[in-house]
């Protein structure tokens, strides 16, 4: 049986069906991104000795503007459908792409200083955990890059066909998107200053 798609909330949710998919499914992201924190929390409390690293914190300050800024340009994204400005919407939303774009240079340079260091994963735990976190999280930098190219491209289509469905879409988007900045505010302290 398949599940139609609603346009219109739902009586027993209060939401439509796009809206309810992308809970449950950031529902089950908080799990992955639990269970990635707890295993940092526990292995750092656990040691006896925890090496001490100097991370770029300029570079790290300077990804949580871009993300936080991002989150901003992708509500005035969906804004701007909301009130029929196509335009505006696909300036905002190309702006959002590239300031993720611009987040994943600055973490691929990070990355090549940390590798001619000599900084591999395999150095210490802190480093394990630093790159399997961190690039779980650039993973999903490109998820959302990803969708939004593609509602920029093909998906941009719908825009006329279903104006409402569209926006839906975005708004779906940007509650994924969200979700992951909000992961990096997380990750930030935790990795660079603590």
């Amino acid at each position: 049986m398949q599940i139609p798609y609603t346009t219109e909330a739902r009586p027993d949710t209060g939401l439509y069906n796009a809206k309810l998919g992308i809970w449950l499914f950031l529902a089950s992201e908080v799990m992955l991104f639990a269970g990635l924190f707890s295993s940092y929390i526990l292995l750092r409390t656990g040691a006896v000795e925890w090496p001490h690293h100097v991370l770029p914190v300029g570079m790290a300050t300077a990804n949580t503007a871009l993300l936080i800024t991002s989150s901003m340009t992708m509500v005035m994204a969906w804004e701007a459908l909301k009130t029929n400005n196509w335009s505006r919407h696909r300036a905002c939303l190309g702006l959002t792409v590239a300031l993720g774009v611009i987040f994943l240079l600055i973490k691929f340079v990070e990355y090549q200083e940390h590798i001619a260091a000599g900084e591999l994963p395999s150095r210490n735990t802190f480093f394990a955990l630093y790159y399997t976190l961190t690039a779980v999280h650039a993973l999903h930098i490109v998820g959302g890059l990803v969708v939004m190219l593609y509602l920029l491209g093909p998906g941009a289509k719908l825009w006329a066909e279903q104006p409402v469905q569209f926006t839906n879409r975005v708004e779906s988007t940007g509650l994924y998107w969200h979700f992951v900045d909000f992961v990096w505010i997380l990750l930030f302290p935790l990795l660079y200053l603590l």
